[in-house]
């Protein structure tokens, strides 16, 4: 028999993934007139703070690797990546934006700033600031390892 805390949790893991769907396409359709997806978008931007490898983006943002390298060969394809010569592991080439990439992110910018001003007016501050606390805390917990 499941505790009241334990059936709380699962809920809360339920909303988060409805939460991320409904993130998805909204990024989908923020993203379609500059010919990305949602899933390139974050790629891109976890780039735009600095060159960085396919497993660290998967790494860093939670992500599967075999999914963040999928989207990273469309990218390149695209002409928004470029490949460096990574120093530290030559089978893991460093990624860079390009000129494109920079455009694109630019472009993408106001639209993504107006989409969260319009959302954010819907829940208070006071929500905003104890979701991202919970969730931050959240990802802390569910990473450590678990003996079972």
């Amino acid at each position: 028999m499941r505790s009241h805390r334990a059936e709380t949790f699962t809920r809360v893991i339920d909303a988060v993934f409805a939460c991320n769907g409904g993130f998805l396409a909204a990024g989908d359709a923020l993203t379609e007139p500059v010919g990305l997806t949602a899933a390139q978008w974050q790629v891109l931007g976890f780039l735009e703070d600095g060159p960085a490898t396919a497993a660290e983006v998967a790494r860093r943002r939670g992500l599967r690797r075999q999914s963040v390298q999928e989207t990273v060969n469309r990218l390149l394809r695209n002409g928004m990546l470029d490949r460096v010569p990574n120093p530290a592991d030559a089978r893991a080439p460093v990624l860079t934006l390009t000129r494109r990439a920079k455009e694109a992110l630019r472009a993408l910018g106001s639209a993504q700033v107006e989409w969260a001003e319009d959302v954010a007016a819907e829940v208070s501050q006071e929500d905003l600031e104890t979701t991202l606390r919970t969730l931050r805390r959240l990802r802390e917990v569910v990473a450590q390892p678990r003996l079972r």
